[in-house]
């Protein structure tokens, strides 16, 4: 099984939500995620951020659907750490 351990992701959002409320609630995506916010850029009505993701197994999809959900844009997937940990064995 492959997991998925760490994404940094490119983004553009709105100034609203904040920063803090976003990586929270992208934090309350999984069980133990952290998030590292950073902003790149800032216009009249947006931010760009770099916004990187640890976790045990991250759940992209539920990421990027909850990037959507907050009026923001996945851009791209600059990095990417994945691990195998092989095929659970039952008896």
């Amino acid at each position: 099984m492959i997991l998925l351990k760490r994404v940094v992701l490119d983004v553009l959002k709105p100034h609203q939500p904040s920063g803090l409320e976003f990586a929270k609630t992208l934090a309350e995506c999984g069980e133990g995620y952290r998030v590292h916010y950073t902003v790149t850029a800032v216009d009249e009505k947006t931010e760009t951020v770099v916004v990187a993701i640890v976790g045990e197994d991250i759940q992209f999809n539920v990421i990027a659907e909850t990037i959507s959900e907050l009026g923001a844009s996945l851009h791209s997937v600059d990095e990417v750490e994945v691990i195998n940990v092989g095929e659970s064995k039952q008896n």
